[in-house]
């Protein structure tokens, strides 16, 4: 394949891919997630029932509409609906001490939320 193919004005540049999509990264229960308009997510545990609105006011990178804002100066609001709580995969954590006859054993599931990011503004 010939090398001016990839510098073709014809196809879109990478810049100008990532300028359609409205995209932000949003702290959430300590976490950072990078979320879109639509799309639903898995994050810790949060108060509210199945159905719920909830707003994400801690957005540190917004991205879309040919500007970039980054920390202080997003002014962005993250709209956000409940899905459903539900339980993670268990963890076991198995200890033991060879010839001594300890063995203890010790597991947990951890709480998710799932949500569907309905608006960044």
């Amino acid at each position: 394949m010939p090398l001016f193919f990839f510098f073709s004005p014809i196809l879109p540049t990478f810049a100008a891919l990532i300028s359609i999509i409205m995209l932000a990264v949003v702290k959430i229960a300590g976490q950072q997630f990078k979320v879109q308009k639509d799309q639903t997510l898995y994050v810790p545990r949060i108060a509210g029932n199945a159905g719920d609105k909830v707003e994400f006011a801690e957005v540190l990178l917004s991205h879309g509409d040919d500007n970039l804002s980054v920390g202080k100066d997003v002014k962005a609001v993250i709209k956000a609906e409940i899905i459903g709580h539900l339980q993670g995969d268990k963890v076991i954590a198995f200890k033991m001490k060879r010839r001594k006859g300890f063995r203890k054993k010790h597991g947990h599931r951890t709480h998710y939320t799932k949500i569907r990011i309905n608006e960044i503004a």
